[in-house]
C-alpha cells in the first residue's frame, strides 16, 4: 500500500464529509424520512487515485465515476487494496464499453436506450457479474443529454424487465441548469412510484438536500467534498 493510503486524511476533509452527511440527515428528517436511506456517492471524476485515497481514509468508501475509460485507469488498484468501495457509473455509457463497466463497477445509473440494456444483458450473461441498475432519465428533454425521454419511461422500464430480463432498482435524472430542479426530481420520483421502484439517484452540491426532500435515495455530491476541479 502506498503512503498516501497509510496516512491519516486532512481534518479539513473529514470534516466537508461530515458537513454534508449532517446535511443530508437534516433534509431527511425534515421531510420525514430515514436518513440512512440516503446514500452519499462522492463524486471523483477527474480526481486521481492520489487524490481519492484521503476521502477513502476519511471513511467514504461509495464513488462516483463519469467515464469507463478514466476510471479503469484508477479504480482496479484503489479497489484491491480497499474491499468496501461500491463504485458507480453516473455517466453515459457506450455499448461497446458495456463489458468493461460491467465488469469494473457495481452500480450502473445510465441505463437509457435499448442498445444499452441489451449491451449490459449480454456481458451479465457471459461475465456472471451482476452490477445494480438504474435507468437515467432525461427529464429535461433536452437534446444533448443522454437519457430516456420521460413519457417513454414507463414503456422502456418495461422491455428493460421483459425483454433484456434486467432488474431495474432505480432511476436516475440531471436536471437543466436553467431550471428548478425540485420539479425535475418531483417527477422522477413519480416515474419511479408508478414502476414500483426503490432508488432514485438526484441532486448533486447545489441542489442535494431539495433532492432528498423530494425522496433521493443517491445523492451525488463533488464539489463540496473533493473541491473544486482544475
Amino acid at each position: 500500500m502506498n503512503k498516501d493510503a497509510n496516512s491519516a486524511p486532512p481534518p479539513a476533509l473529514r470534516e466537508r464529509i461530515e458537513a454534508v452527511e449532517a446535511r443530508i440527515t437534516a433534509a431527511a428528517e425534515r421531510a420525514g424520512r430515514d436518513p440512512a436511506r440516503v446514500k452519499l456517492i462522492a463524486v471523483s471524476k477527474t480526481f486521481g487515485a492520489e487524490q481519492i485515497e484521503p476521502v477513502i481514509g476519511a471513511g467514504q468508501f461509495r464513488f462516483g465515476e463519469n467515464r469507463v475509460q478514466e476510471s479503469q485507469g484508477k479504480w482496479p488498484g484503489l479497489k484491491a487494496r480497499h474491499a468496501d468501495i461500491e463504485l458507480h457509473l453516473i455517466g453515459p455509457l457506450q455499448s461497446n464499453k458495456a463489458r468493461d463497466a460491467a465488469l469494473l463497477f457495481d452500480v450502473i445509473h445510465t441505463i437509457d436506450r435499448p442498445k444499452i440494456a441489451a449491451a449490459i444483458a449480454r456481458e451479465i450473461e457471459h461475465t456472471g457479474r451482476c452490477p445494480r441498475l438504474l435507468v437515467q432519465v432525461n427529464t429535461g428533454e433536452e437534446e444533448q443529454k443522454a437519457g430516456i425521454l420521460p413519457g417513454l419511461a414507463d414503456a422502456f422500464i418495461g422491455q428493460c424487465r421483459d425483454e433484456f430480463g434486467l432488474k431495474i432498482e432505480g432511476l436516475m435524472c440531471i436536471p437543466p441548469v436553467d431550471e428548478e430542479s425540485s420539479l425535475h426530481f418531483a417527477l422522477l420520483n413519480k416515474i419511479a412510484a408508478r414502476n414500483g421502484l426503490d432508488e432514485l439517484s438526484m441532486g448533486m452540491s447545489a441542489d442535494f438536500e431539495n433532492a432528498v426532500a423530494l425522496g433521493a435515495t443517491y445523492v451525488r455530491v463533488g464539489t463540496a467534498i473533493f473541491g473544486a476541479r482544475g
